[in-house]
């Protein structure tokens, strides 16, 4: 099997490609990497320039964000979520550090490549903006029971 039809292959198990025709999967896997990350590796830092996406193919990864406490865990992923694309998106600096919970198997789709990819599928753009959309309501669900549990916590600073 040649290296291009088995990236085809990974890249037809991630959902948000499954249904895609078979000449779009070969451009997608033409232009991507394929990269392996052992557990505990960190894929992107937090602050760094976002020069691509991440779409883990196996595997899970750890998103976390700095704080005043130490890095605070926001969401795990998992096969077919994408990784990396806010700081494309956004053209900022990466807004969380994104580390292998396990060993990882993703495909490294580059920022060209990957704004090309949105621009004509807007099925991987809608599958994009969803997943987005449910990192933000559990961030935000996140927050709230942290509110809540910081304003029933004796205050010890007596």
């Amino acid at each position: 099997m040649t290296l291009l039809k088995s990236e085809m292959d990974l890249l037809r198990s991630v959902p948000i490609f499954a249904g895609m025709e078979p000449s779009r999967l070969k451009l997608i896997a033409f232009t991507s990497d394929s990269i392996a990350y052992r557990q505990g590796q960190v894929m992107c830092r937090q602050g760094e320039r976002g020069d691509s996406a991440y779409v883990i193919v196996a595997g899970k990864a750890d998103v976390s964000i700095e704080t005043e406490d130490g890095d605070f865990v926001v969401a795990t992923l998992g096969p077919g979520d994408v990784v990396g694309e806010i700081a494309i998106l956004c053209d900022t600096p990466r807004t969380a550090t994104v580390t292998a919970k396990s060993d990882v198997s993703a495909l490294r789709v580059r920022k060209e490549c990957f704004l090309q990819l949105l621009r004509q599928f807007p099925e991987i753009a809608a599958e994009v903006m969803r997943g987005l959309a449910e990192r933000l309501t559990h961030m935000n669900q996140e927050l709230v029971a942290a509110r809540n549990r910081a304003a029933i916590a004796p205050d010890t600073a007596d």
